[in-house]
């Protein structure tokens, strides 16, 4: 190395030996001793030159190797956490105070027996589907926390109630079925900030895959998050990959677990939801029913995530279910744009419905 410094300096820059020897001697050389040299020392493996691809190459495809290794089917035993714990089965709903159902009334099954047809309109399933998020939401406020308040009325007579005591609330929807139960919240909570979380399956072993995060500013500062009240909206929770994924990037953030409140249209019993609620006890699951079984099946010509390569991989629907969700909504959207472009309400879009699909 100084014989190259030697060579260059006294060819191209016009320098004396003795002079290129000082200044080495007087800076290169301590500091060489003092940084390069202990961490060399340490280091497991050492890559001369700055653009090595062959060595960069090797050590993380090594990395890769050890990384999948190690690593373990987060999906598969989430759904079979049943063979795990047989007694979890059986376990009644109702004696967790923190997986909460709506009560059961003829307008719900209604709602729900709309909503699982497949003959329902597109109009019908979206006007449902919001009504189902709203009554949802709104029996999920009764978690927050509220304290006394008192008003005077127009004709001067004081009045005593109750006002929301929550420093910051917000709501994070998981894309892309979450954003079903959005134009409900925002209908009985107004004025509040939304947050997304983009998880999508891996087309290859369908492993959770979190591709977007973007949170209102008080949930990303850790000393507001801990004061910070979140709804957190699914669709559905089958094999609680996304909702496992989801709560624990709220509680990474610092949110507290007893401050999220999971509001989701379906529960399978025999998913995933029996980790969930042994992982995180003190948070609120706001379900509108639950559904008892979960079918495995497999994915044929990559349907269902818009790529060839992840046909043949397995998967797990609901039974009965209401279908995929974020894709229905997606489709419907698609569909009332390009009818509201043509009739000249809007501009008309140059996109297919593939695009919107991943297609």
């Amino acid at each position: 190395m100084l014989a190259r410094r030697i060579a260059r300096d006294v060819n191209e820059r016009g320098r004396s030996v003795d002079g290129i020897l000082e200044q080495y001697l007087r800076y290169v050389k301590p500091s060489f001793d003092n940084f390069v040299r202990p961490t060399a020392a340490f280091a497991d493996i050492i890559v001369p030159g700055q653009n090595n691809s062959v060595a960069i190459e090797l050590i993380s495809t090594h990395t890769r190797r050890q990384l999948l290794k190690r690593s373990n089917a987060f999906r598969p035993k989430l759904v079979a956490s049943s063979l795990y714990s047989p007694a979890s089965i059986n376990e009644p709903f109702e004696n967790d105070p923190n997986l909460v159902m709506l009560p059961s009334t003829p307008q719900l099954e209604g709602i729900l027996t709309i909503l699982r047809s497949k003959d329902t309109s597109k109009q019908d399933f979206i006007f449902f589907t919001d009504r189902l998020s709203t009554l949802l939401v709104e029996h999920a406020q009764q978690f927050l926390p509220f304290s006394p308040h008192s008003v005077t009325t127009p004709v001067c007579v004081e009045s005593h109630g109750k006002k929301l005591d929550v420093e910051h609330l917000c709501g994070v929807s998981i894309q892309r079925s979450g954003s079903a139960l959005e134009r409900g919240f925002r209908r009985v909570i107004n004025n509040v900030p939304m947050g997304t979380l983009l998880i999508q399956s891996n087309f290859t072993d369908g492993e959770p895959l979190l591709l977007h995060v973007k949170l209102p500013v008080f949930v990303r500062h850790r000393s507001s998050a801990q004061n910070t009240w979140v709804f957190l909206l699914d669709a559905q929770i089958g094999t609680g990959a996304a909702a496992f994924m989801s709560i624990r990037i709220l509680l990474d953030h610092g949110v507290k677990q007893e401050h999220i409140i999971f509001v989701t249209f379906l529960v399978a019993r025999t998913g995933g939801i029996t980790t969930l609620r042994r992982t995180f006890p003190r948070v609120k699951i706001i379900c509108g029913s639950v559904d008892n079984e979960m079918r495995e099946g497999w994915l044929e010509d990559g349907r269902g995530e818009g790529n060839e390569d992840g046909a043949g991989r397995k998967i797990w629907v609901m039974d009965p279910g209401m279908g995929q969700i974020g894709k229905s909504l997606l489709i419907l959207w698609f569909h009332l744009t390009i009818a509201n472009a043509y009739s000249g309400s809007i501009l008309p879009i140059a996109l297919c419905e593939g695009d919107i699909l991943g297609n």
